[in-house]
């Protein structure tokens, strides 16, 4: 029965027209990145990159190579838009998005692992199959349909992000609207609305909203009588987001996803009125069926277990952030630190206080004055340094965290040499301070 619902052929247009906004907007991404200078910023500028821990092996490339890499992601990003060399492309597109994404993470961003899932995720798809170079080349590709999970597993991810970031709105500072408070201060310079937005009735309309919005969406458009109105009430939000927050494609990257929701005979009619609209009620059972439903089982396991992580972890997640990548924790918090990193010489006991400025651009300082993992690489770092130069250190740490605005308190124990101990991936750091 499962598999005649998720083999079922459908009509394959929402899927051919999200190959195309895809395509346009993984270009833009790309384009936007070297355009805007965050290329620059990011990759060129920094002499030392944070990396995940455990990827310390994918650096940026040498020079202005970071900029040619962004133009080679951006052709890849046109060819699938257009449906040219579509497996190659997105396979490509995939591997160069995923280590810029695991290559540094002073500029974190949910939203870059999203685009990283649903890239890979695209790989599957035979987006290929209408309205495409490849079928112009070799009309046997042609097709009309695809199987019903092709749909499914779209909405079933966007039903995990969605629900996992309501959820985590579920606490104290975001439901006094504190939070929302402190990230409207730095808006209250925006043209005509900047004062509004600094009015605690709007943080409280802002704050529920997102709850109720990220909460409510996908079963309201997956809901045909609220359809519509959860599809206009989505392109507010996102529209909203895109100009307060300026986060990139991801906004009208949400909105695209939204043809997986519609009735196809809609998308057709709108964007793909000379194709022709397949009507079979047909399903047609793969023999590699068994390897494709575990590997998409295993895939959603994953992505169900992985925001969990930190309850298993000590301590509150807001403040270790062990626990907080991957999770779907977007925007939920406001930290603000100060780091003094001091350098003691093994031998002699000679002591030295770094000065971030000879090694941290101003991002990367705030990174490594608020955020435990970042604060460890960076000790790590500075003990290859020294023993480059012939020293044997220690590293010790004093830094003070304010989460949401509240007093600053202690966040890593001074008195630990971090420059000689472990990363725990999947426990506690015991030199990270409680948070109460």
């Amino acid at each position: 029965m499962l598999n005649k619902w998720l083999f079922k052929h459908i009509d394959n247009s929402a899927l051919i027209v999200f190959r195309v906004f895809f395509g346009i907007l993984c270009f833009l991404e790309s384009v936007g990145a070297i355009y805007t200078g965050w290329v620059k910023r990011v990759f060129i500028d920094p002499e030392f990159t944070f990396s995940f821990i455990g990827f310390e092996w994918l650096q940026p490339l040498p020079g202005n190579g970071m900029y040619l890499y962004y133009v080679i992601m951006g052709i890849f990003s046109l060819c699938i838009m257009l449906g040219y060399k579509y497996r190659l492309s997105i396979i490509a597109f995939t591997i160069m998005w995923s280590a810029t994404y695991f290559m540094q993470k002073s500029s974190y961003n949910n939203h870059y692992y999203l685009l990283m899932l649903i890239s890979s995720i695209m790989v599957f798809m035979p987006a290929n199959r209408y309205a495409s170079i490849d079928v112009k080349l070799n009309p046997k590709l042609k097709s009309y349909a695809m199987p019903q999970w092709c749909n499914f597993v779209f909405v079933l991810q966007l039903f995990i992000v969605y629900t996992y970031a309501s959820v985590a709105k579920l606490y104290p500072d975001w439901l006094n609207a504190n939070v929302m408070e402190i990230l409207m201060k730095s808006k209250q310079n925006y043209i005509l609305v900047g004062e509004l937005l600094q009015q605690k009735w709007v943080h409280y309309v802002l704050a529920y909203g997102g709850i109720f919005f990220d909460g409510l969406i996908i079963p309201l458009l997956l809901f045909k009588p609220t359809r519509k109105w959860a599809f206009i009430t989505a392109i507010f939000f996102h529209l909203f987001n895109s100009f307060v927050f300026q986060i990139g494609i991801f906004p009208y990257l949400a909105l695209a996803f939204t043809v997986f929701f519609f009735n196809p005979k809609t998308i057709q009619q709108l964007f793909l009125k000379k194709k022709v609209f397949y009507e079979l009620d047909e399903g047609i059972v793969p023999k590699y069926k068994t390897p494709l439903i575990a590997l998409f089982l295993i895939y959603f396991l994953i992505q169900i277990g992985l925001p969990l992580r930190h309850h298993f972890i000590k301590d509150s997640v807001l403040w270790t952030e062990e626990g907080h990548r991957l999770s779907w924790r977007m925007m939920l918090r406001a930290k603000s630190g100060t780091a003094t990193y001091r350098v003691e010489n093994k031998e002699t006991g000679n002591s030295y206080i770094i000065n971030l400025d000879d090694y941290l651009t101003l991002k990367q300082k705030r990174v490594v004055s608020t955020k435990p993992d970042a604060i460890w690489q960076f000790s790590q770092h500075l003990k290859k340094q020294f023993k480059k130069a012939g020293q044997n250190v220690s590293v010790y740490v004093n830094c003070k965290v304010s989460v949401n605005g509240k007093p600053h308190k202690q966040l890593i124990n001074p008195d630990v040499d971090l420059a000689h101990v472990s990363w725990n991936y999947f426990k506690h750091n015991d030199w990270i301070l409680p948070s109460k």
